[in-house]
């Protein structure tokens, strides 16, 4: 392995320079708002404020799959956050997410508006709303479902921040630090393969927040649709991932619910925000501006 680097840490670090990298801009070690900008609200029980990466896509598919099964009360608004222009740093988002991250839910459906944030948090609030998607308390298999719900949430930042980062977006290739992270992303791999060689899905024989919450991740990784990385990572080899992957790939719910508020790839497989289901037949930003 060859040496990159001859930088020592200093005793007390410092943000005195631009790290470089993709999201170089938006980065920086406080928390806060940085200006104020309100949010807009719809007109139905929830506003989810989202942009279109696989921790959003948790949340739309959630909502496609509620209302879908007949839960109308499910009705949302998805509004576009650009990560990138710093939006998530608006004071009434970081009201709603003191994090600045995305996604984040405001539920209007009751007397007083109740933020939600984190994903798996939001996907765990909705399911047990509507009793969709989680086993009940008495339900042993409830214990396999939160499991794999928060092995995605520990497991995923090494994904993404770890392997993602350090293949695709950091100013410069550092074999140690892709070698460490791909190791890893493999390993996660290794982990879900062997899960789903015992089980059709991830807490067993039916469809749950776990299935939503690792597939826009892992489901993505395993298709090619990550980093560019498949063939770096040789995904075709897991099989049993691949088959689960490709199953809940063809559910109309999730066809939907992967292309709110989406903003790469193909136009047509886009939608920046939805407001109603006929929304879903307007997929380019000209039909969208018209429509508005």
């Amino acid at each position: 392995m060859t040496n990159t680097s001859d930088y020592t840490p200093p005793p007390v670090w410092a943000w005195n320079k631009p790290n470089g990298g993709r999201f170089a801009n938006i980065n920086r070690p406080t928390a806060g708002p940085t200006h104020t900008k309100e949010l807009p609200v719809g007109r139905h029980p929830f506003q989810l404020y989202s942009l279109g990466t696989p921790n959003g896509q948790k949340v739309t598919i959630m909502f496609e799959e509620l209302l879908a099964a007949g839960h109308k009360g499910a009705e949302y608004d998805a509004w576009l956050i650009k990560i990138g222009e710093g939006e998530q740093f608006g004071s009434d988002f970081v009201a709603a997410n003191p994090n600045s991250k995305i996604p984040a839910l405001v539920d209007r459906s009751g007397p007083k508006p109740i933020r939600v944030f984190e994903s798996g948090a939001i996907l765990l609030h909705l399911a047990e709303k509507f009793g969709a998607f989680v086993p009940k308390l008495a339900d042993p298999v409830r214990a396999e479902c939160l499991s794999w719900l928060f092995w995605q949430m520990g497991s995923a930042p090494y994904l993404g921040g770890g392997f993602g980062h350090f293949y695709a977006y950091a100013p410069s290739k550092i074999e140690y630090a892709i070698d460490r992270f791909a190791m890893e992303a493999k390993r996660q791999l290794d982990v879900l393969d062997r899960r789903l060689a015992e089980s059709k899905f991830l807490a067993g024989d039916d469809y749950t927040i776990a299935d939503i919450a690792v597939w826009p991740w892992y489901g993505g990784l395993a298709k090619g649709l990550l980093y560019g990385a498949g063939e770096f990572l040789a995904v075709k080899e897991y099989r049993n991932v691949q088959r689960w992957a490709d199953a809940i790939g063809e559910r109309p719910a999730v066809k939907r619910g992967r292309i709110v508020n989406r903003l790469q790839g193909d136009p047509a497989n886009q939608l920046r925000e939805r407001h109603d289901a006929s929304d879903f037949e307007l997929r380019t930003e000209d039909k969208l501006a018209a429509k508005n």
